[in-house]
């Protein structure tokens, strides 16, 4: 049996005022209550309150996938470059991975994900389609150098994260796996109190085809993601799509030069001709690996980089700098239109479709073409739905307008597919004797996440408002001050605990009752019983910390309230 947390013995030490570089709410509230402290950027100490807390999330990760059919192991974190040099991800992860050496001088990296070794595990212990499916998983610490840690446990440096695999022997069984983790994945959320949303999403770096985000909606949120109010369409921005609608090209009036000097962006080019922004074309030179792209959009749009990078990965991609113009005559630096570009890839956005005219750059100084078609006067060789979505965009679905929030991603899954099973020839016989590719899927949840989107999505202007799944006790019994009182709290603590109640009590002496209470509120237990002015009578006072309700209970009732 587990003793009574008492806080006058627990490492807790609370703090009135918000840390000086805190921005949101979990930052503010977990150092606040004594939960966390930072040891450096993006790296935090997770103090016995906030373990209870974040071993609670684990364990209810660990209940939903052992309940289908998941096995836990535990890999590595200090990891040799090798395999992930084979799948390419050494490189492409570039400044985001912690690269070191051993003292002989050979290359070793924390691992950011774990693909490549659950890959070779699998290869090593998996001879047979007999041997699958099987669905392997860890809960452990990721390494990622984020050039900006900020918000706290939301996004460090270091983090814990609950990564599962799923091998299979063909197509059919991945997407049961899948449909297995996603539907463990909805149990988890709802069971931790998260408000959560499943959103189409893009795999990038991860590879594969199928990928959906699990978004918990929260003002702190890094993660815009697009919600239709008309039907059930959800999609990270990065996701959502705009179809492409050729128009027909005939009846657009020839090419016509324009003077426009000094007129290098969309606004002085719009202001000097007097037409709307929507109707010039905006083309952002870039970089893919090194080789000059251009990306054309309709003037009033931006350009979403992280979008684009996401389509184009695993490239490489970087806006062109001034140097990238010397020895190109045929890149006039804010004049440049998609008529005549011979040496250069054009990527347009759907809205740029066959048959639309656009005024655009002539490729000359102080120069712009009016009339210039698509289709007619330049071709895209690749059509990539780039731009930064908007509020009111169309759905990709029913049409209506998009509504946009933010969120903070709590959980992803891929169908990897035989991205990684390639890399490392991962095969097994098959049925007929023949060797048979694995297929695979990646799973992922931040637990050090959830606690933070927890805290974000409940706490309140007292507190933290942990759920009773997670909170690191049932009750928070606070004594207010007096013997008679810590004695009575002291009792009730004990035959709580005696009846399986986890507890936390205040019998801290010397210290006022007005700060017990405010503590009280801010540690976030959802059951706070104070042994107050009524306790000589066996008189106490239950409050529900989320609602606020008080009630005046004897012990009696109240321990069997507790314990019902």
């Amino acid at each position: 049996m587990a003793q009574v947390q008492r806080m006058s013995r627990l490492m807790v030490k609370t703090l009135r005022d918000d840390p000086a570089d805190a921005e949101t709410l979990n930052h503010k509230l977990l150092v606040r209550a004594g939960y966390v402290r930072r040891t450096a950027a993006g790296i935090w100490t997770w103090l016995p309150l906030g373990k209870k807390v974040y071993e609670n999330v684990a364990r209810v990760v660990r209940e939903e996938m052992d309940a289908i059919g998941g096995q836990e192991v535990l890999l590595p974190a200090l990891l040799p470059k090798e395999p992930y040099e084979a799948s390419g991800r050494y490189e492409e992860y570039g400044d985001l991975l912690f690269r070191l050496k051993d003292r002989k001088g050979s290359d070793y990296l924390l691992g950011p994900t774990h693909e490549e070794i659950f890959t070779q595990v699998v290869k090593d212990q998996c001879s047979s389609y007999k041997d699958l499916p099987v669905i392997l998983y860890q809960i452990q610490t990721k390494y990622r150098d984020e050039a900006r840690p900020r918000a706290g446990v939301l996004r460090g440096r270091e983090f814990q994260m609950k990564d599962s695999y799923s091998f299979d022997a063909s197509d059919e069984g991945l997407a049961e796996a899948y449909a297995l983790h996603r539907a463990a994945y909805q149990r988890i959320f709802e069971r931790l109190g998260l408000d959560y949303r499943i959103v189409s999403a893009v795999s990038g770096a991860m590879g594969g085809s199928a990928s959906e985000e699990f978004l918990a909606p929260a003002p702190a949120g890094e993660d815009t993601f697009v919600d239709c109010p008309e039907c059930d369409y959800a999609a990270n921005t990065e996701a959502v799509t705009f179809a492409l609608k050729p128009v027909p090209a005939d009846g657009h009036a020839a090419v016509e030069e324009l003077d426009t000097p000094d007129t290098p962006t969309i606004e002085t080019l719009a202001e000097h001709l007097g037409v709307p922004a929507s109707a010039t074309l905006k083309n952002l030179l870039v970089k893919v690996d090194g080789e000059i792209v251009a990306v054309g959009v309709p003037g009033d749009r931006e350009v979403d980089l992280g979008k684009l990078g996401e389509h184009l990965a695993p490239a490489e991609v970087e806006l062109v700098t001034a140097e990238d113009f010397v020895g190109r005559d045929d890149l006039v630096r804010g004049y440049v239109g998609p008529q005549g570009l011979e040496k250069v890839r054009y990527i347009a956005d759907p809205r740029v479709a066959p048959g639309t005219s656009w005024i655009t750059g002539a490729n000359k100084a102080d120069k712009h073409a009016r009339n210039v078609v698509c289709g007619r006067d330049f071709e895209v060789d690749d059509y990539v739905d780039v731009v930064v979505v908007e509020a009111g965009d169309p759905c990709p679905a029913c049409g209506a307008g998009l509504k946009l929030d933010r969120a903070i991603e709590i959980g992803h899954i891929f169908q990897l597919g035989r991205k990684y099973a390639d890399t490392f020839q991962l095969d097994v016989l098959g049925q007929n004797g023949k060797p048979v590719r694995v297929t695979m899927g990646s799973y992922g949840i931040g637990v050090s996440r959830a606690v933070a989107a927890l805290v974000e999505q409940t706490a309140d202007e007292q507190g933290l408002c942990w759920s009773k799944e997670i909170a690191p006790a049932d009750v928070h019994i606070v004594a207010a001050g007096k013997a008679v009182q810590t004695e009575l709290a002291l009792d009730v603590a004990e035959q709580l605990n005696a009846a399986g109640v986890r507890v936390l009590v205040d019998d801290r002496a010397g210290v006022s009752p007005g700060v017990k209470f405010t503590d009280a509120e801010l540690i976030g237990v959802p059951t706070i019983l104070v042994a107050g002015r009524r306790s000589a009578d066996g008189v106490v006072e239950l409050k529900d910390r989320r609602s606020g309700e008080r009630e005046e209970l004897s012990v009696a009732d109240a321990i069997a309230r507790l314990t019902a």
